[in-house]
C-alpha cells in the first residue's frame, strides 16, 4: 500500500462546481453509458476523490475495464475511460473496495489532473477532508507507483 494525500478537484465529477453543463455532476451524467457496457457503478459515491501520490507516479499496466468512445453528454465530445481496481484504507476503518478512474487525456476535453493526481470512485466514506492521508493499493498487474 501507499500513503496519498485528498486533494481538491475540479468538483465536475460531482457537481459541486454548478458548471450548468453538468448537473448532478458528470460520474452522475455518464452511469448510464458505463452500466450500459457492463459496469454498474450505482454502488459509489457519484464523484471522485482526488488523491495525490506524489512524490511518486504511477504507471499503467493494463486496466480491468477500458471502453471506447463513450458518448455520455449530448453535445460534448465522446471519451475514453478507464478503470483500476483499488482497495483504499483510511485510519483504523475497514478497507473498501472501488476504482481508479481515468478519462483518457487524449478524448478529455478540459478539466486535466496533474500527473500525481488519481481520481477515485469508492461509496461514501466519512471523515474524509482536503489533507486527509490515506493509504491505497492497486494489483499490479493494473498499474504501479513508482518513485
Amino acid at each position: 500500500m501507499i500513503t496519498a494525500t485528498i486533494v481538491e478537484g475540479h468538483r465536475v465529477a460531482s457537481g459541486l462546481n454548478g458548471d450548468p453543463r453538468f448537473p448532478g455532476g458528470t460520474i452522475q451524467m455518464q452511469l448510464h453509458a458505463f452500466k450500459e457496457r457492463g459496469l454498474d457503478l450505482s454502488a459509489f459515491y457519484p464523484g471522485t476523490l482526488n488523491v495525490s501520490i506524489s512524490p511518486l507516479s504511477y504507471r499503467v499496466v493494463k486496466s480491468r475495464h477500458t471502453f471506447h468512445d463513450v458518448k455520455w453528454h449530448p453535445t460534448e465530445r465522446a471519451e475514453d475511460f478507464s478503470f483500476f481496481d483499488v482497495v483504499v484504507q483510511h485510519g483504523q476503518s475497514p478497507p473498501v473496495s472501488g476504482f481508479i478512474y481515468q478519462p483518457h487525456p487524449d478524448t478529455k476535453p478540459e478539466h486535466f489532473q496533474k500527473p500525481d493526481v488519481l481520481e477515485l470512485l469508492l461509496p461514501r466514506i466519512e471523515n474524509l477532508s482536503y489533507g486527509t492521508r490515506i493509504r491505497l493499493q492497486a494489483p499490479v498487474e493494473q498499474m504501479t507507483f513508482e518513485p
